[in-house]
């Protein structure tokens, strides 16, 4: 199931998860400004967005079903490992079950997750005017260096 727009957090607060380790050489760095690649929300690709900040962790896609009812959501993008209860510092493998406490869609908070793919990397949060027009978003978590192209 496609979640673009679909009950999204569209601007979350700047609140970031505990242990989140400041990416120490990242290669957008932050204040900097970026193209954003990927279309996890509308008007989001294309867009020009600047980064506010940079870390250092393993990132998943997940599956699950939201703790408010409904349809599964499948192959989520991203969820950090320090948005995974418990996680410690070992990344989990493809096929583990967790619970989530992230909050960025309704439901995902306490919800039980299976990681679809696992990937080591600098992730970022950043602002972006959306192409779409409309309000300014602020604090997106999560874009990936691959997200992003220079400007």
């Amino acid at each position: 199931m496609n979640h673009t727009g679909m009950d999204m957090e569209h601007s979350s607060s700047d609140k970031l998860p505990e242990g989140l380790k400041e990416a120490k050489n990242p290669k957008f760095k932050v204040g900097s400004q970026a193209v954003i690649l990927n279309d996890h929300m509308p008007g989001m690709k294309g867009a020009t967005a600047t980064i506010v900040g940079a870390y250092d962790t393993t990132i998943y896609t997940v599956s699950y079903v939201p703790t408010t009812g409904g349809e599964k959501v499948t192959n989520h993008k991203w969820i950090v490992q320090e948005e995974i209860k418990n996680a410690g510092d070992k990344p989990f493998a493809k096929g583990s079950e967790v619970t989530l406490m992230a909050d960025h869609m309704k439901g995902m908070n306490g919800a039980k997750a299976t990681i679809d793919s696992a990937q080591q990397t600098t992730v970022y949060v950043v602002d972006y005017m959306p192409t779409t027009g409309g309000s300014p978003v602020k604090n997106h978590k999560w874009v990936t260096e691959s997200e992003l192209s220079d400007k």
